[in-house]
């Protein structure tokens, strides 16, 4: 207890010598008022222009004063001004597209990448649009291109059951047909062959098929320049998320995770595929993918399978 007095005293004092510092406009002003309102009350017959030069002094304080808190303030609504400028800046990390918008954007994120991530459900608009584009331009340009397929895997039921579900209850006009479990099963499939032929034709190209359990909701499509987040149907909002986000970095990371945790297909392994696959080197690709076909499958299901593969319809075409 006997210390305790002492180092609260100085604390006390410390605080007392800060505030007197903080508030030295103030202080002076009252200093003077009080040491001139004494010598008026002790002396009555002080010096007028004493009096008046002292008057002078406390109105200068007291206006140095104003203009101190005035600069504080000053500077607080700058700090405001900054703080909420950051979160305006925050707010703009996402950018809405919608109609022809996205398109757009996907045509705009293609151009010049040398690379493509994409996460969805059994990648229709990938196998119609992104990869033959892409492959196409990185032939043009005499590039290298890295894609990164992650797609709902064909041979687990209850996850192409809980696709189509989820497709049949939230589909769009653009759906071009119902959505089964054998529908979902022949897209997914589809998406490995058009990667294994699209593979074997370009040698700079290095693609990778992740096969995951979980039916998702959104698509993720991520290039050099942009990552571009959609739905199955067209009329609603999409988001355009710039490299130089920091939510773009997040997804990077959010996709690898989700490719870390999904079953990935050594294409390396896969047999050749001729310009028009045929029924039979459909069948031991997937055989030597580890992917082998429901053997309800006929060759008329196989058929469909190249023709998804290879001429897959635009589902967002106008």
């Amino acid at each position: 207890m006997t210390n305790s007095t002492p180092q609260g005293a100085g604390r006390r004092l410390e605080n007392a010598i800060a505030w007197a510092v903080r508030n030295l406009d103030g202080v002076v002003a009252i200093g003077v008022a009080l040491v001139v309102g004494l010598m008026d009350v002790l002396n009555q017959n002080m010096d007028d222009n004493i009096v008046s030069g002292a008057t002078l002094l406390v109105l200068a304080a007291l206006v140095y004063g104003t203009l101190t808190e005035r600069r504080r303030r000053v500077a607080d609504i700058r700090a405001a001004t900054a703080g909420t400028g950051r979160a305006i800046e925050d707010l703009a990390m996402v950018r809405t597209l919608s109609g022809a918008e996205v398109a757009l954007a996907h045509e705009r994120a293609r151009r010049a990448t040398t690379r493509w991530v994409f996460k969805g459900g059994t990648g229709t608009y990938l196998r119609a649009v992104t990869l033959p584009e892409c492959v196409l331009e990185a032939q043009r340009q005499r590039r290298s291109l890295s894609m990164k397929i992650d797609i709902i895997n064909p041979a687990d039921d209850h996850a192409c059951a809980a696709y189509a579900r989820f497709r049949s209850t939230f589909g769009s006009g653009g759906d071009f047909g119902e959505w089964t479990v054998q529908r979902t099963r022949k897209e997914a499939y589809a998406t490995v062959v058009a990667a294994s032929w699209h593979r074997q034709r370009l040698d700079t190209l290095e693609i990778d098929v992740h096969l995951s359990s979980v039916a998702p909701a959104l698509r993720f499509d991520l290039s050099d320049t942009c990552l571009i987040i959609t739905q199955d149907d067209p009329s609603r909002v999409s988001l355009y998320v710039a490299r130089d986000r920091p939510l773009y970095d997040y997804y990077v990371t959010e996709l690898h995770q989700s490719r870390e945790q999904a079953v990935k297909l050594d294409l390396r392994e896969a047999v050749p595929l001729a310009d028009e696959p045929t029924v039979d080197e459909v069948r031991r690709l997937l055989d030597r993918l580890g992917l082998p076909l429901p053997p309800s499958f006929t060759d008329r299901d196989v058929g469909d399978i190249i023709d998804k593969a290879l001429r897959a319809e635009n589902p967002y075409r106008r």
